[in-house]
């Protein structure tokens, strides 16, 4: 049995507020809301049957999340099948109006919040007028997804600065520059987030004071590249780059490192001991959590537990048992070995 959780009254509200989620695919569900198929298989045939099923697996998705509590979840960039590619004249937007209106209707309805993130060859910031071109059409095709969801602009659109290109001082200027070309339905989305080997929290400050683009600051990735900042310190300096009415709660992103592996690769499974320690980190601000961690609702269903047992979320209802998962391996000792592989060059470095 089912049993759903709804938005307390507002006189038995959480402080701070706060939704934990996980994104883009449920392990649990027999179906994914980002199915595709090749580029030379093309129709307008096959656009409108992926998309019918993208989109019932998507309320699926959402009705699973909505019943456990998990409130926030990154939606597949890939619920349009070359959705931005000139190929697809399909008119998905008003064949699918009604479907794409439902589900921002159960969003809303049950105080859930939602994101995209575009792949890594939107980049805002490259020297080829192509790429940026190419960038600009893909963030314009997602966000049309969320206004066709008739959600305001706390949904976000989430990307990174782009490429250093050798000149971090000009990669940068080329992103703010290109910022200001954006259509205004993608500036009020969009927010950038801090990497772990280019671009810090620092540059995303010098970025935010040019653009007025909020932070979203991945904890993980500033373990990786930082300036000294201490992570209570870099919290407070990404959650005061989100205005309150206009962008909504700080999203953020985390995770932590897989032990055993090179730096800079995502955990398996939570580590709830330094999950509880980020908390402690966090504080008081309120903050929405997507969890990038490999078993993804498995680890949102722990992390919702020890939110619950610190009064940061609401409460389970009555009747309500969370499912169990078989725990992940998260020691790289238990692993197979992996054969050695020549280290690729960034594609942002290319």
């Amino acid at each position: 049995m089912m049993v759903f959780f709804t938005n307390p009254p507002p006189d038995q509200l959480v402080s701070p507020k706060m939704k934990i989620g996980y994104p883009c695919i449920n392990q649990s569900l027999d179906c994914t809301s980002s199915t595709t198929f090749r580029l030379a298989s093309y129709s307008d045939e096959r656009v409108e049957q992926t998309v019918a099923a993208n989109l019932a697996c998507l309320q699926r998705i959402l009705e699973y999340n909505v019943a456990h509590g998990l409130l926030f979840f990154r939606i597949s960039s890939g619920i349009v099948p070359f959705g931005s590619h000139p190929v697809n004249t399909f008119p998905w937007q008003s064949r699918f109006a009604a479907e794409f209106r439902a589900i921002g209707d159960y969003i809303k309805a049950h105080g859930m919040r939602v994101s995209l993130h575009p792949d890594q060859f939107v980049v805002l910031n490259s020297p080829s007028p192509d790429i940026v071109q190419r960038s600009i059409a893909e963030l314009v095709y997602q966000g049309s997804m969320l206004d066709l969801m008739g959600l305001d602009s706390t949904a976000k659109l989430q990307i990174h600065l782009g490429g250093l290109y050798g000149d971090r001082d000009t990669a940068i200027e080329r992103f703010i520059a290109t910022f200001h070309t954006l259509p205004a339905a993608v500036q009020v989305r969009l927010v950038v987030e801090n990497d772990d080997r280019l671009f810090s929290l620092q540059d995303c400050l010098r970025l935010h004071a040019a653009t007025g683009t909020p932070i979203l600051f991945d904890n993980f990735h500033h373990e990786c590249l930082n300036h000294g900042e201490p992570m209570a310190e870099a919290l407070r300096l990404a959650a005061a780059t989100w205005h309150p009415t206009r962008d909504g709660v700080m999203m953020m992103d985390y995770s932590s490192q897989s032990p055993g592996e090179r730096k800079g690769k995502h955990v398996s499974s939570i580590q709830e001991d330094l999950f509880r320690g980020f908390l402690h980190e966090l504080g008081s601000l309120d903050a929405d959590i997507m969890l990038e961690i490999k078993d993804k609702e498995a680890s949102a269903h722990r992390a919702c537990g020890i939110l619950r047992g610190l009064s940061l979320v609401p409460p389970a209802p009555a009747g309500y048992t969370a499912p169990t998962f078989p725990p992940a391996l998260t020691d790289s000792s238990a692993l197979p070995p992996r054969k050695a592989r020549t280290p690729k060059k960034p594609v942002a470095e290319r």
